[in-house]
């Protein structure tokens, strides 16, 4: 009988070690309920990952010759396939690997941890767990643009309904605000207590959040631990006082599991940007980043707004023009600028450059930071 045969009808997984006795483990204890398929170092594990189609889940230790964990974890989750980009990653440590390595993994994208030496309960626990999730994952992204955790909406349908609410906005001259919030230290957390304890929060979050936003508003989860809420018809002061009702409530709410009460705070940063033709989905979530990132340089647990980011800044709010003729137009910011030079529209743009610099040298230096 060939291997392909054997693993008929089982979820395939990969085990990608460069010790054969960790190797030849994972296939003894996953065997009989998993069709494994095994890798000696991160080059040869990506390529079987690439060709073949139906791997699940992937099981990666750190320390390999010619393309380590990190490496492995990296390809994967910037691979242009997004079936391959949203593979669960379990990475397997060592005594070698301290905590500070785990928290690099986290940040690069992996999705849990096992410990060395592993037992058959525990690998064939986590084997399961991620090959069922991925299963639902798949038939979700098919049916549907749902957070399948948390039962928001995910990025796809986010980045949708924000193209949407810009355009309608850009039309109406109506207001538009974009909430953005993180949950604070989420890292050290997922280590300290595990991926379920984990989950459990980031769904308590979410019920928070879904207890507050109205029927027009959109609420999603866009990152591991990130969440947005679009807004529309709220000016600034309207969603400053919504971040800060959700700051507050999660502050205040704990999760308990297990007997265990794991409460965590909000880093949130509110968005209100300008009504134009050339604003896109993707510089919204951009600049709102930016209001999200002082908020957590600030020691989180806060809500930052685009004004207090500008006040810290010297970011002036409405930059004038040098010239008369520009004087007696609109403010012009960056998006706006951008799309009449797509159309160009190059000496419309010519007499607002000076305060256009001014607007941008301090987003770029906070961007700099960020890098």
């Amino acid at each position: 009988m060939t291997d392909k045969a054997q693993g008929q009808g089982k979820p395939r997984l990969i085990m990608v070690d460069d010790s054969k006795v960790m190797r030849s483990a994972a296939t003894k204890m996953l065997g009989e309920r998993f069709d494994v398929v095994v890798a000696e170092n991160g080059q040869e594990g990506w390529k079987q990952i690439r060709t073949d189609q139906q791997i699940q889940v992937v099981f990666s230790d750190l320390s390999m010759p010619e393309l380590d964990g990190y490496g492995l974890l990296e390809k994967i989750r910037t691979c242009d396939d997004p079936g391959i980009a949203g593979m669960p990653v379990i990475i397997v440590t060592g005594a070698e690997n301290d905590e500070a390595a785990r928290e690099k993994a986290l940040d690069m994208g992996a999705t849990d941890f096992i410990t060395k030496p592993f037992n058959s309960t525990d690998l064939l626990a986590r084997a399961t767990a991620h090959a069922n999730y991925q299963r639902e994952r798949k038939a979700l992204a098919q049916q549907s643009t749902i957070d399948p955790l948390t039962g928001l909406g995910n990025q796809l349908y986010f980045n949708g309904r924000l193209k949407q609410e810009l355009a309608f906005a850009a039309r109406q001259g109506h207001s538009v605000s974009l909430v953005r919030a993180d949950v604070d230290a989420f890292n050290k957390l997922f280590i300290k207590v595990g991926k379920e304890a984990a989950d459990a929060v980031l769904k308590d979050v979410a019920k928070v959040m879904s207890g507050l936003i109205r029927k027009e508003d959109t609420a999603a989860r866009i990152g591991l631990s990130q969440f947005a809420v679009l807004l529309p018809t709220a000016d600034a002061a309207g969603a400053a006082i919504f971040a800060n009702r959700l700051c507050r409530l999660v502050r205040e709410s704990a999760t308990d599991y297990k007997g265990h009460r794991l409460a965590v705070t909000l880093s949130i940063g509110v968005l209100c940007p300008e009504s134009h033709p050339g604003a896109t989905p993707r510089s919204v979530i951009e600049e709102a980043n930016l209001v999200l990132k002082a908020a957590v340089d600030a020691g989180g647990n806060m809500v930052m707004t685009e004004a207090e980011l500008r006040e810290k800044t010297a970011l002036p709010s409405s930059p004038q023009p040098p010239s008369e003729g520009a004087l007696r137009s609109a403010p012009m910011n960056v998006e706006k600028a951008l799309a009449l030079l797509a159309e160009g529209k190059d000496d419309t743009v010519r007499p607002h450059l000076s305060a256009l610099k001014a607007r941008l040298m301090p987003l770029l230096k906070l961007m700099q930071e960020k890098s």
